[in-house]
């Protein structure tokens, strides 16, 4: 793997992907894709890992988007599978069993958005800037954006981003519930250590089931969802750490989870 993507795991159950692109903004390369593609592979299948922080390298861009200067050496059956790659490679982060904060740097513009638009939580600096600006270079969000913003902040006020290719700034994304917080410039990674820490104190088969049951059931009618919490519930009932949740409640210390 090339220095494009830094996977750091010294953090006990915590993993944080760093994009690491500081001359191109942290674009999305056919290299950078490829390398992420990989480390999300690879946290898929790692119990040790009760968390994932995504964020880009600096402090002027969480990731500009995709990378509009190789794109421009491409003919159109090779845009059309970068395209294709962004695609899935974003919904890889989505499918992603473990709960996932984006931690947003810096300009987060196009498939930079689309990017954390996949994770599970997002929080932001202050001078972070972001939109989903595709139409206005001619093209639509192509990569989950005209359809992970509308579940996210509704429909109408993503239509009006995105028609109108606005940028807006922490504190109104904060506001129309874009991303849950805004973090002071060189408190970000703090802030999203100290979620990913009250994350990973929780149990893991529980918090992967609780994870399932809200992005599957987003999808459906009201009673559908409950099925299928019911059936997400049905999956921590046999567990042991359901068993020392219980214990820990009536011993009155903190439990121990095991994600077993």
């Amino acid at each position: 793997m090339s220095s494009i993507i830094n996977l750091n795991r010294d953090i006990p159950a915590i993993a944080i992907i760093t994009m690491n692109r500081l001359e191109a903004a942290n674009a999305l390369s056919l290299t950078l894709l490829n390398d992420l593609s990989d480390v999300l592979k690879e946290l898929q299948s790692d119990p040790a890992v009760r968390c994932v922080i995504l964020t880009g390298a600096g402090d002027k861009a969480f990731c500009a988007g995709a990378d509009l200067k190789e794109r421009a050496g491409m003919n159109e059956t090779e845009v059309t599978q970068t395209v294709k790659l962004i695609g899935d490679t974003i919904s890889g982060i989505e499918i992603l069993p473990q709960p996932v904060i984006a931690a947003i740097n810096g300009s987060a513009f196009g498939g930079g958005l689309e990017l954390a638009l996949a994770c599970d939580i997002r929080i932001a600096v202050e001078t972070a800037k972001m939109g989903l600006t595709e139409t206005s270079l001619g093209i639509i969000p192509g990569a989950g954006g005209t359809q992970r913003l509308p579940r996210i902040i509704g429909t109408a006020k993503a239509k009006e981003l995105i028609f109108t290719a606005r940028r807006i700034d922490a504190f109104e994304a904060e506001r129309i519930g874009l991303i849950c917080k805004v973090a002071d410039n060189d408190q970000l990674l703090n802030e999203a250590i100290s979620m990913a820490n009250e994350i990973a104190r929780n149990a893991p088969i529980a918090l992967q089931a609780a994870k399932k049951a809200i992005n599957q059931g987003i999808e459906t009618d009201l009673a559908t969802g409950l099925k299928i919490e019911e059936i997400c519930y049905r999956e921590t009932l046999h567990t042991s750490d359901r068993l020392e949740g219980l214990n820990a409640f009536k011993e009155k210390r903190k439990p121990v989870f095991t994600g077993e």
